[in-house]
């Protein structure tokens, strides 16, 4: 077997990120790793139970042996095998991000299983700080499909915090090679936007939408905000889109018990104007973590602009070269716009 990759959770971010990094590439590569000091950054450290889900979920479909596999646990050994297709349903048995839980598997049953495989995950589909299932579908699906990589995703149920039940089901195919690409600036934008509610009066879904579309006006921003009506919930959220070149880009203002309208329709604006003053980068900050990982894996070099430099970001790309002998580079500071380049 191979050497054992030596990881210390509490570098960088201090997150998941880690783990879901380190768990694809491990799937990926066939090399075994020692994750130390699991979340040490983090209000709750060790595995909660999102992070629990993608282990155990890793380790289904590659057949790994693992070690520290509990809630809370602040250290993990995981052995891999050999990644097999087939048809999987993830419940995280909380609001745990359906979508993080998506994140570690792709990769592996794209570029290793030999058919198609159906993931069906169960949990939160619309949380705090991970990404909506609309961001998915809109945006980080759209890069893959450019990198060659299609991926079918489909919203059964939503799913908010703290109940969750959401149900989100993926069929992700076979993929015999990652195309490089190289993203520099954006295009022109024009804004589209949906206000949703889930077994809440509509009311709070207009005011919402009202309050968008004024910051954006006073902005000289045009957009036009469809009312939405979901089952389930309870729930409400706002999402806008950047209809742009060369793909479109989501941002997302989740609804809480005790928020009110104005600040969910703040929260969605504010992540908009962020992006569009801060240069003319396509890539926004939260695609940009998502996407060097695969792109790292991609024939030939690439390279693309970002509107803003994370932690996020750095520490994937620290968790990359642990893995695999790629050079990936980011130039710019933490908090400004920069571009990332791999050979």
């Amino acid at each position: 077997m191979a050497s054992m990759v030596e990881i210390d959770g509490s570098e960088g971010e201090g997150g998941g990120q880690v783990l879901r990094t380190s768990l694809a590439l491990s799937l990926l590569t066939g090399r075994p790793f020692h994750l130390r000091n699991v979340r040490a950054r983090r209000k709750k450290p060790g595995l909660q139970p999102q992070h629990l889900m993608s282990v155990r979920a890793a380790a289904k479909v590659g057949r790994a042996h693992v070690q520290g596999d509990c809630l809370g646990s602040l250290n993990l050994v995981f052995e891999p095998g050999e990644v097999s297709a087939g048809s999987y349903r993830f419940d995280i048995g909380t609001a745990g991000s359906t979508s993080l839980v998506l994140h570690t598997l792709y990769l592996p049953l794209a570029l290793r299983a030999k058919a198609p495989s159906h993931l069906t995950l169960v949990g939160g589909t619309h949380v705090l700080a991970s990404p909506c299932f609309h961001f998915l579908q809109t945006t980080w699906r759209a890069h893959l499909e450019g990198m060659g990589l299609p991926i079918e995703l489909k919203l059964v149920r939503p799913g908010f915090y703290p109940r969750g039940g959401g149900i989100v089901e993926a069929t992700v195919h076979p993929c015999s090679r990652l195309k490089a690409l190289h993203i520099g600036k954006r295009g022109k934008a024009f804004i589209r936007g949906f206000s949703i509610v889930a077994g809440l009066p509509e009311d709070i879904a207009r005011r919402t939408a009202r309050r968008a579309i004024q910051r954006l006006k006073a902005k000289r921003l045009s957009s036009e905000i469809t009312i939405e009506s979901w089952p389930g919930g309870p729930g409400a959220g706002l999402g806008l889109v950047l209809e742009t070149e060369p793909i479109p880009v989501l941002f997302f203002g989740l609804g809480e018990r005790g928020k009110p309208a104005d600040k969910v329709a703040d929260e969605a604006v504010d992540q908009v104007l962020e992006y569009l003053e801060g240069g003319e980068a396509a890539v926004d900050c939260h695609s940009a973590d998502q996407i060097v990982l695969p792109l790292a894996l991609a024939t030939g070099s690439s390279s693309f602009q970002v509107s803003e430099v994370t932690q996020h970001l750095l520490t994937n790309i620290a968790v990359i070269k642990q893995f695999v002998e790629r050079n990936v580079v980011c130039e710019g500071d933490e908090g400004q716009a920069g571009i990332v380049r791999i050979a």
